[in-house]
């Protein structure tokens, strides 16, 4: 049973939520945060207020020691990440030494602290499996992927597993397809951006040519995929360095989930700017959730058209706010 936990990423769309579930669960949290962010829901909603926070960098060993040892964690949430794709073919560097490096002080971290960390939930992506001929991805499949993204969830899985597999370390991995929900402020991304220019009346603009193939998961069925990896790791249900993939199973292309935030949006018939660019995306990509059913009991609850709804409202609360 989680009693004291450590999340790095706290801040950001899922960290955020799943600060408030533990909390609400009267678990001790503590949150390694890079830089305060206001517009943060962690913030926002002040849930930071009932968190010990470690400020550091996932890149600094010492300081996820310290997170560690000194507020004597038994389970770590690692969250933190550069998630970013354009981001990454910008700043490869960059995002390999927040992804992959982070990754491995981690699991360092926890390595060094048996007597503390009783398990570790690492947060991956469906990137990390590359692109693949046949889909829906599974978890025996290898993880690959050529672009700089890619790799970096890549490597971070395998750094993981070879930490469990030589060390001991009692870590989990769970790959997830595309997150929604309120709380993310990353306008890059479909969701928000696409929300925001509707309740500001602007073009919506989509990146791709609209035929792109992904899942998209609400990010409270994505914390409840987390709690239920901890608890499987508690009790034995998964080894360490195991990966769980969480879907809904519902893939869409990027133009019927424009359409369908258009109709939560209350605007369903604003046409967008279609850009046709979509530079180091692969084409096609969604997840079978099959093992989180059968072994873990988990299975989304969160549906599509409720899911935006309450995402909707949320950006507009943000929105009139400022």
């Amino acid at each position: 049973m989680t009693q004291r936990a450590l999340v790095t990423g706290a801040t950001g769309m899922v960290g955020s939520a799943l600060v408030r579930r533990l909390v609400d669960d009267g678990v001790a949290v503590v949150a390694f945060v890079l830089d305060a962010d206001p517009q943060s829901e962690l913030y926002r909603s002040r849930t930071i207020e009932a968190t010990t926070v470690v400020n550091g960098r996932l890149e600094d060993l010492d300081a996820l020691e310290r997170a560690v040892t000194v507020h004597e964690t038994d389970t770590v949430f690692h969250l933190g990440a550069q998630t970013i794709v354009g981001a990454a073919r910008r700043a490869p560097l960059l995002t390999f030494e927040a992804n992959v490096r982070g990754t491995w002080n981690v699991c360092e971290a926890a390595r060094r602290r048996p007597d503390l960390v009783r398990r570790v939930v690492v947060a991956s992506s469906d990137k990390a499996y590359g692109e693949v001929d046949v889909l829906p991805y599974h978890e025996d499949m290898p993880v690959g992927g050529r672009e700089p993204y890619e790799a970096s969830k890549a490597a971070a899985d395998l750094v993981t597993q070879a930490y469990a597999a030589a060390s001991g370390v009692p870590a989990v991995i769970a790959r997830c397809g595309n997150i929604y929900g309120p709380g993310d402020c990353n306008w890059s991304r479909i969701v928000p951006g696409t929300i925001r220019s509707l309740l500001r009346d602007e073009p919506p603009v989509i990146r791709s040519d609209g035929t792109y193939v992904r899942d998209y998961l609400h990010v409270d069925d994505v914390v409840e995929g987390y709690l239920a990896l901890a608890r499987a790791v508690t009790d034995g249900t998964l080894e360490p360095g195991e990966a769980c993939n969480f879907s809904d199973e519902s893939p869409l292309t990027v133009m019927e989930l424009y359409e369908a935030i258009g109709k939560a949006a209350g605007r369903p018939d604003v046409e967008p700017l279609v850009l046709g660019e979509a530079p180091g995306e692969i084409h096609d990509q969604w997840l079978s959730a099959e093992k989180a059913r059968t072994v873990l009991g988990w299975r989304a609850k969160v549906g599509l058209d409720d899911g935006l709804a309450r995402t909707v409202e949320w950006y507009r609360e943000l929105l009139a706010a400022r």
